[in-house]
């Protein structure tokens, strides 16, 4: 019987010892534009042009690592959460109470309706993460909503190319001597 036992938790410890059969993917991919050769452009992109370009659209720049050509950015502003749920009408509650040293409790009916424009409120994160090597430039853009209670409430990879052709006009723009 105690061998059944220890059979059984070693199947239960061997069960969460396995890891996952592959690991995360984007999804979708991000869009080829937004991969392309550091000397397509005149002048060429580097990391202080692509910094420069970042801030002027409005980005925080978080993270640099000049060895590795890798600058992470991002930008937050307050929006409208179109998918939260509205308090609906409310009917009736219980009241407990009391005076003189005597307690009451009862039932009291009633119509309420809440007022929802706080629990519409949101903040949209976008995140940036660009890469110069000594060949390519790679750029990956995610997306996240959070809404008024700080609760995620979307998530998605956002590395399209009209994004993507955006941000490299701005690089282009950026003069040659651009520094962080």
């Amino acid at each position: 019987m105690q061998r059944a036992w220890w059979a059984c938790l070693l199947v239960v410890l061997a069960g969460c010892q396995a890891g996952p059969a592959s690991l995360p993917v984007a999804e979708p991919p991000p869009d080829p534009a937004c991969h392309w050769p550091v000397d397509a452009d005149t002048p060429p992109t580097t990391l202080p042009r692509v910094v420069a370009a970042l801030e002027d659209e409005d980005f925080l720049v978080r993270h640099t690592a000049v060895e590795l050509g890798l600058v992470s950015a991002e930008r937050a502003k307050r929006t409208i959460y179109h998918n939260a749920v509205d308090p609906g009408p409310r009917l009736g509650g219980f009241v407990v109470g009391g005076s003189g040293g005597r307690v009451a409790s009862g039932v009291v009916l009633g119509m309420g309706v809440g007022y929802a424009a706080i629990d519409e409120e949101a903040t949209e994160i976008e995140r940036v993460s660009a890469v110069v090597g000594p060949e390519r430039v790679r750029v990956t853009r995610d997306y996240r909503l959070f809404d008024w209670r700080g609760a995620m409430r979307e998530s998605r990879t956002a590395s399209d190319a009209a994004f993507c052709r955006k941000l490299r006009l701005a690089i282009r723009r950026q003069p040659a001597e651009a520094t962080p």
